[in-house]
């Protein structure tokens, strides 16, 4: 099992960093931002799991947003395309903006969970599952997560991948099931990177990431 407490920041010195993430932390728990100024509105990041992760595989972290406007979002099953390793060195370098991730040289499950960055995002919210590459949209729910000046602390979010079969829940309710045809991209994915990602100027604490294979 792998297993990252996140309560300081030197606990994800080994994580891989895209684009210009702030990491620090306040004892109990990871603050991520970008490292940008707030003027920059490209100022976006990834941050990647050096682990790689099975197939059928339960993810859960918890989440507190602190400042908004923002989004925050996760990637998994990430690998390179045509069958390469998503840190291959002949892949094309990523500095986290967004569509070299949808639509470059990266395979990947995005659910995106706190997408509170544009006015329309804010005024209809929704957790989204895309598949890329394409930035295809495969799945949709609302999202019960809460601006960040009505959060009441942290929330535990779930993640199963069960092979073709992803499920999302936060602090026990059941959020989000999808099931992949293998209509897309030569199928359902299986194992690979997990990455969580933050578009600015969002400002988001994150504690108890952990990871377990799913047995049964």
């Amino acid at each position: 099992m792998v297993r990252v407490e996140a309560r300081t920041a030197a606990e994800l010195t080994d994580w891989i960093a895209e684009g210009p993430v702030s990491i620090t932390d306040d004892g109990e728990s990871v603050i991520l931002a970008s490292a940008a100024p707030d003027s920059d509105d490209h100022g976006h990041w990834t941050l990647w799991c050096p682990a790689v992760l099975p197939d059928r595989v339960v993810i859960e972290w918890e989440f507190a947003p602190v400042r908004e406007p923002g989004l925050a979002m996760i990637f998994f099953a990430a690998t390179g395309t045509d069958g390469r390793d998503l840190f291959d060195p002949g892949l094309p370098a990523r500095d986290g903006h967004y569509p070299q991730y949808h639509s470059g040289a990266v395979r990947a499950l995005h659910l995106s969970y706190f997408r509170h960055k544009w006015a329309d995002e804010r005024a209809f919210r929704t957790c989204n599952v895309r598949k890329s590459p394409g930035f295809h949209l495969v799945a949709q729910a609302a999202d019960p997560l809460p601006p960040a000046e009505d959060a009441a602390g942290f929330y535990r979010l779930t993640l199963i991948k069960d092979g073709p079969d992803v499920a999302f829940s936060i602090n026990e309710l059941p959020v989000l099931r999808w099931s992949d045809d293998g209509t897309l991209n030569g199928g359902p994915y299986g194992c690979g990177r997990f990455g969580l990602r933050q578009m600015a100027p969002l400002v988001a604490r994150y504690r108890n990431f952990t990871v377990r294979p799913l047995t049964g």
